[in-house]
Formats: structure tokens, sequence, C-alpha cells
């Protein structure tokens, strides 16, 4: 998902022991058990704490609610072992899903029946299973997602909200496994209201033995609700995500730190995403002729035709969700196709409202570009097709979404070169595709470990731009015709936004458990990413993360599992166990400083010495003639000599402070001769003077002069000079007063 730097009451539904209970303010009606029908009107009800259901009868347990960053590494048989190429498959295929999906674009619901086939990978027999049902976070303001709104007074992302009329909800029509019903319960993982309803648990009639599989027959109704979060229509335009009931994962020993089989499948939070098992999709989804239709994986031959309305088919393998779009009012789609070394060849399909026609060609070419950035960096695309939705006006909160195969990016009316259009589209674009290998391939916990997703997505992206010299910019179209076009490298954008003085949340703290929400994961990550490839070497980097790659494509790796495979790879577990536990698994602030910078000139001094056998006194006004005699006869023989040389060595001190935690330092010491001193501070203590007595007086100092660590608090107390130096104020007054200018100029010719 693309971060977004800049309460409305509803229909709520209650689980009853005999079946539901809908609830419209003071009216309660009873469904009948095992049946859910369209939410209640709006009704200001408040959330309640969950009565805590009947325990599974298999005694699985479920993961922890506040679940975060791994500290133990997987075993080397997890989910199936390293994928060598040479399986009859991709992925260790958990889960079939064969859907018929039925689109009212007017109605904005999808009618669905789905058989789902999972297997029990487990050594205990499964009684229960655990399915997200994530379309309810949108069925009213007592779901999880809409009290965390309301509590943290935040606005998603850019702050659309649903009105009445709008809510969407999912709602189980009937169950039943091998023709026998299956009851269920809204179950709440992480202890979230009684009103959310966006994970159930299946209590199977008969168990699914280790080993062996089962299949669901599910008949559901999803209301799409006017897009706000991720999913949902406007106007003709639906982009369908989070759509289908969804089965949770089922974690075995040593996968992701679990030492029992647990079910991992947490509500859905304001800030999280998702995690799911890999699996086959068979999907055929009906829409009216005039649609356009878009989804994850391959088109089946051609859509057949019945009744006005246009049955398009899709099957992918090896991904872990699907979702689709359709639209009457999208232009002609732009198709065209990508190759590279170890891929498949690709074929890119960019699907635009006609509005935004100008962003088709270049979302075409960022696409194209990740493509081979990605593959070339960390490993091939496995996929034959990636489908890019720009979504219309009125409907960005569609935007900027990732799933298998699938995006959403962003669309302008003008992408002109060197502005902020021209970055914004080319950044999405970059980001939504490049989840799909974090989130897509490797498939990481995004409830539990975001930053392997989101923030090393970010760092990987931030990479991109930096390798092909792309800025980032800081103009409109039109200020840039005027003459007003500032740029900043990407990774100092990142640092501007990270928090660095006062950093409350670990980067490995879960998605929705957070002081300062969920940015930190994305600028901190990538920060945090960037010091460490400054420590260790682009290219040592850039081999880790190909390993990462090959050893965890479509197996869910932990935070643990990236520390082992870095640590590995470089060679520096020191070093990298140090980074993980300050940033992943803490929060550290960094900040050191020079304190202190002084360059005296040792001089004789006054008092008594020994001469011979007598004591001889050495008196100020005598020394000071010396002095003066010394100096000028030695000016007479360096009539060319610098400022700061003479015939008197200069004793140097440097103190460095530490505010902060340890980290690897370089300190710079330049002198007046043009000579200079490099020393290293990699001590764990507060403080150090270093000093030098040399024939020059120092003239400046400088901590990390490479600018290794953007995670330091501030870089303006990294130097100091022996001399005032106010060429960086002038410099900064000067641009200032430039800008002050230049709007006066055009205030004055409006």
């Amino acid at each position: 998902m693309r971060l977004r730097f800049n309460p409305a009451p509803g229909g709520w539904l209650r689980a009853g022991a005999a079946g539901v209970v809908l609830a419209a303010g003071a009216v309660g009606v009873t469904i009948a058990a095992n049946h859910l029908g369209a939410p209640a009107a709006p009704s200001a009800a408040p959330a309640t704490v969950p009565a805590a259901p009947a325990p599974s009868a298999d005694g699985i347990a479920l993961a922890a609610p506040d679940a975060a960053a791994v500290r133990v590494p997987s075993s080397p048989d997890a989910w199936g072992g390293m994928r060598t190429g040479t399986e009859a498959t991709l992925s260790d295929r958990v889960v079939h899903y064969d859907i018929d999906a039925t689109l009212d674009p007017d109605k904005h619901t999808v009618t669905g029946r789905q058989k789902l086939t999972w297997r029990n990978r487990s050594q205990v027999a499964v009684k229960s299973v655990y399915l997200h049902l994530y379309m309810n976070a949108f069925e009213g303001s007592g779901s999880t997602f809409f009290t965390e709104k309301l509590q943290r007074d935040a606005a998603f992302r850019s702050g659309v909200d649903i009105k009445e009329g709008e809510w969407g909800h999912i709602a189980l029509r009937s169950v039943a496994q091998s023709g026998a019903k299956v009851p269920w319960t809204f179950v709440h993982p992480d202890n979230g209201p009684a009103t959310d309803h966006t994970v159930v648990r299946f209590d199977l009639p008969a168990a699914v033995a280790p080993g062996a599989s089962t299949t669901l027959d599910i008949d559901f109704l999803t209301k799409l609700p006017r897009v706000m979060a991720r999913t949902g229509y406007f106007g003709s335009f639906h982009l369908v995500g989070q759509w289908f009931p969804k089965i949770g994962v089922l974690e075995l020993p040593g996968e992701r730190g679990a030492t029992a089989p647990r079910w991992n499948v947490h509500e859905f939070h304001l800030n999280s995403e998702f995690y799911a098992d890999f699996g086959s999709y068979d999907v055929r989804i009906t829409a009216p002729k005039a649609y356009t239709v878009g989804a994850t994986g391959e088109r089946q031959g051609a859509p057949v035709e019945k009744n006005g309305m246009l049955t398009h088919r899709y099957v992918q393998g090896d991904v872990h969700d699907f979702a689709w779009t359709a639209d009457k009012r999208t232009a002609k789609p732009l198709v065209d196709t990508w190759t590279g070394p170890g891929s498949p060849t690709v074929t890119i399909t960019v699907l635009y409202p006609p509005e935004y026609e100008a962003s088709a060609k270049p979302a075409l070419k960022a696409s194209k570009d990740s493509l081979t950035y990605f593959s070339n960096t960390l490993g091939p695309y496995p996929y034959k097709t990636l489908t890019v939705v720009i979504p219309p006006h009125n409907a960005e909160e569609a935007g900027g979404m990732e799933y298998p195969t699938f995006f959403t990016a962003e669309g302008y009316a003008n992408v002109d070169p060197g502005t902020i259009n021209q970055y914004g589209l080319d950044f999405v674009t970059i980001h939504e595709f490049g989840h799909g290998y974090f989130y897509g391939i490797l498939a990481s916990n995004e409830f539990e470990e975001p930053m392997l997703d989101e923030g090393l997505n970010e760092f990987w992206d931030d990479r991109m731009l930096r390798d092909r010299g792309q800025p980032v910019f800081a103009t409109t179209p039109r200020l840039r015709k005027l003459g007003f076009a500032p740029s900043f490298p990407v990774f100092d954008v990142e640092r501007l936004a990270a928090p660095r003085n006062d950093p409350a949340d670990p980067v490995g703290q879960n998605a929705y458990d957070r002081l300062q929400d969920i940015g930190p994961v994305y600028t901190r990550t990538a920060i945090l990413m960037r010091d460490l490839e400054a420590r260790i070497g682009k290219e040592t980097t850039e081999r880790a993360f190909k390993e990462y790659y090959r050893r965890w494509k479509f197996r869910h790796p932990s935070a643990a599992d990236l520390r082992e495979t870095l640590a590995e790879v470089t060679g520096q577990r020191a070093a990298i166990e140090a980074v993980f536990d300050q940033q992943v698994y803490a929060s550290a602030r960094i900040d050191d400083r020079i304190g202190e910078l002084a360059s005296r000139e040792v001089l004789p001094a006054p008092g008594t010495r020994q001469a011979g056998a007598n004591w001889a006194e050495d008196k100020q006004a005598d020394l000071d003639k010396r002095i003066e005699d010394t100096r000028a006869q030695w000016k007479k023989a360096h009539p060319n000599a610098k400022e700061g040389t003479g015939p008197y060595p200069y004793r140097t001190e440097v103190l460095v402070r530490r505010y902060g935690a340890a980290v690897p330092q370089t300190l710079v010491v330049k002198f007046a001769d043009g000579s200079s001193e490099t020393v290293r501070w990699d001590a764990n203590e507060k403080w150090h003077k270093f000093s030098w007595t040399k024939p020059a007086k120092a003239v400046s100092a400088e901590l990390d002069p490479q600018r290794v660590h953007y995670l330091d608090t501030s870089k303006l107390d990294d130097s100091r000079t022996i001399e005032a130096d106010g060429s960086a104020s002038r410099r900064w007054s000067m641009d200032a007063a430039s800008i002050v200018q230049y709007l006066l100029s055009l205030i004055a010719n409006v």
C-alpha cells in the first residue's frame, strides 16, 4: 500500500449462540442461524467487549494479539523447504479457490459461489478452521477498523469517509462440508470489539486428518462500500479486493517462531494489511457486456456472453490473493510485453479512465522499468501477466494498492517531466509493483511484521529511483514553466519524514499497535536499510537480498530469517545483529555530535628548569621575546607558509558526544597544512576525546563524513570549524530570499 503523508455510524452485527442478531438502534431482529443478511440501518451503538467463544475442539491456538517481529529463525524445512525450481509448482500450494462471481454494478454487489479446498499441513487433526471476512470492516462504525479510526481521530490516507447508504459487508449465505452444514462463530483474535466480524470460525462436521484435504462450499454476497480504503466503488468503477471468504494461515512449529500449530488470523485493523497461504485460483467473473474487466492472473480464452452479460475466466497459481476491477468508462486498454532473463514473457495491461489518458504510457514505462530493476537486483519475475489499474477521478482511495500480478496506481491529467506529477506517478507505480515481490512472492506477514513488506519495499523503491538518477520533484507543471523547479534526493526526503529525535516504535512492531502510527515502518525502515547499505556496501547488500529472495520466495519469511540471511551473506554477523537489536526489535535514537574542537599552539612555558647543577627561571617576558624572534625567523624562511602553520606545533583536541545508541563512527579532522587525520569511534561509550600534536592548526572536525548514518537525529551538529563560518547560513538565507522575491514577483505580475 502507498502511504500518504498528508466516523460515521453504521450497522453492526452481533453473533448469538443460536444464530446472528442484527441490531439497529433499539430494534433487534433474529436471523436464522448460519445466515447473514444485509447490514442494518446506521446505528451509534457502542462497541462492546467480545465474549470468549467456546474453544476449538482441536485445541489449536490463535496467534497472540500483540505478536510482532520474530526473533527465532524458521527451520530449514519451514513451508515445505526452500523452493529449488525443480518442484511441480512454484509454491507449496495449500489452498485452491474455485469461485463464480457476478457483479451487479447498480447495487454494487458481488454474488459468489465458492469451493474452497484446503490441505492440513500439520500433524494433528483439524476440527475448526478460521477465515477472514475482510469486507465486514466496512459494515459499520463498530468494526475494529472504524473503532481504531475513531479512537485515533485519524483519517485513512486522504480522509474519504463512508456516508449513509455507502457501507459494505460480506454475508455468508451458506457453508457446507460434503453436504453437511457448517456452523460458524465470529471470533476476535486481537480482543477487538464484539461488533467486529472480520474473522470467523467454522466448526467442521468432519475433522481434517493430517495431510488430508477438505472442500467447503460457500455461498456469499459481498456489498461493496463507497471506496474509502483500498476496495469499493465510485460511480461505475469497481475495485473488488478482499471480497471473498479467505482462509487463515495454519503455521507449524519452526515457522515464524511458532512452537506448536497455531492459526494466524488477525482482525482487519486500520493500518494492517494481509497474510495468506499460497494456492491456486480459478475465478469466473460475470459482469455487464459494457464493462471492461481486469484481474489477477491469466485470462482463459474469450469471454462467454449470455443475456447481455460476459463471463471472464482468470486462472493463477502460486499466489495468495485475488482482486479484480470492472468499469464501463475504461478507455481502450494499453497492452505491451516485457522479457527478462529467467522470467517468462510478461503481458502488461494498463487500464485507465479517459480523464487520465496522459498517465497510461508513463505507468506502462514505469512498470517495465520496475520489472527490469527488480528482476536484476532481486530475482526473476515468475508470472506471465501484470495488470495496472489507474482509478478514475474521485476514486483515488482505490489507488496505491497491491495484489498478486495486479495493482492500482495513481492518475494525473498532466504528467509533465520534472514535476511532482511525474514523480508521484512513477513512485506509486514502482512502489505497488515492488509489493509484488515483498508482499506477493516473499509473502511476509503484514499484520505482525509490516517492515518486511512496506519497509523493505520502500527501501528498494528508493534504491531504484536513486540508481536511475530520479530525485523527488517538488514543483507543479505551472510552476516549472515559470522556472521554479526544486528537487531533492529520495533518501533525504525519507529522512525528513522519519521520526529521528524520539522514535517510539521499533520498525519490527506490528502494524496496528503503534504510538506513532504506520508511517515510520516505511520511512525508518528505508533509512535503516540505506544506512546498513552505506556500511556494508552496495554490491554486498544486493548480493544479500538476492539470497534472501532465493531462499524465501513463496515461503513467508520472518524478520529473523532476514537477519540470518544478511548476517550469513555479508559475513558481518555482529554488525547485523546490532542493527536488528537497536532498530528492528527496539527503537534506539542515533545522536552523535562534535562536542568541542580546540587547536592551540604548544609554546614554551614559563617556570623553572634545571640547568646543570643549578636551576634557571624562564620568565614570561624573555619567553615572549624568544617566541617572537623564532616566529620571525621561521616566517622569513617560509614566506609562502599557510595560515595556521609555524615553528611551534599545535595540540588539537576533539570531544565527541553520544546521546543515543552506539553506532560505528568515522571522525575526520583537517589541518591548515592540507593534512588530515581519520579515526574510528566504535566503542560503546558516552564520550571520547581524541588528540593530536601536529605542525599545523586544525581547521575542522567532522563525524560521519560519508553520511552513513541517516538515522542520526541531526547532521548539523556532526561538524565544527575552528573559525566561524557563515557560508551555510548565508546560503540558506539567500535561498529563502530568492523564493520570497520570486513569489512577490508572481504576485506583482498577476
